[in-house]
């Protein structure tokens, strides 16, 4: 079995990475920094013993996504699982095209490519890395919280058209982790670990779930959240 990293230098998916190469599985880590990446395909190698490869990834590559796939199946195989878990919270409020085209328009462009290269074959997993900020447009992170709520939108739709197709799309809606967007964070809730969010992930993924929240209490959390009337709500500073 092949599996996809992208976005290979972020925490959780370098966990992600060690979770499945520790079961002997092939792994093709892929990243903007292909020297990072490298290093963690190296690492694998080592630790685990794993067929491990690393590449280049540019979510905003559009154009590029199919020959990206294509390669990836050339190096390791046919793709089984991939994990889409790229993001960019950007800096502030000059940055709209670029949290979009990242964290939406790039991730179901590629999504797309992984969907044309697994539907013919009847089997695959698509794992969605998304976020409960996309579940309610809040003044500090509409921008981002935007873009992850089409994500999830959009992976809905793809686990519709492909379930018949043998290809299960997985979403997966994270709080607080301890990676560099929560770096000196005060938040008042429990911050998970990468390493759990990766064994929840892979769990997951071999139930067939469709979609779930991790810390799974960010589900009633984020109930709560949605259910506050809009008059009220707008005039909260979350």
């Amino acid at each position: 079995m092949s599996v996809l990293i992208l976005g290979a230098t972020s925490r959780i998916a370098r966990e992600l990475a060690n979770r499945y190469a520790e079961r002997g599985q092939a792994v093709f880590v892929a990243a903007r920094d292909t020297d990072e990446a490298e290093r963690i395909a190296a690492d694998l190698r080592v630790r685990h013993g794993a067929q491990a490869v690393a590449g280049g990834f540019d979510a905003t590559d559009f154009d590029g996504h199919a020959a990206f796939v294509d390669d990836v199946a050339a190096a390791v195989g046919p793709i089984d699982v991939a994990v889409v878990a790229f993001g960019d919270m950007g800096d502030g409020g000059d940055d709209v095209r670029r949290v979009i085209e990242v964290n939406f328009t790039g991730a179901a462009s590629i999504c797309e490519a992984l969907a044309a290269h697994m539907a013919p074959r009847g089997t695959g997993c698509i794992i969605g890395i998304s976020s409960v900020a996309g579940d309610r447009g809040r003044q500090s992170n509409y921008l981002y919280g935007s873009a992850k709520g089409g994500f999830t939108l959009y992976l809905q739709g793809l686990r519709n058209r492909l379930f018949k197709q043998g290809v299960h799309v997985m979403t997966v809606k994270l709080g607080f982790v301890d990676t560099r967007m929560t770096f000196g964070m005060e938040t008042g809730i429990p911050i998970a670990s990468p390493a759990q969010v990766s064994r929840a992930v892979v769990a997951a993924a071999e139930r067939k779930v469709d979609a779930f929240y991790y810390p799974h209490f960010w589900r009633g959390i984020m109930t709560v959240i949605r259910a506050v009337p809009e008059k009220v709500f707008k005039r909260l500073s979350l």
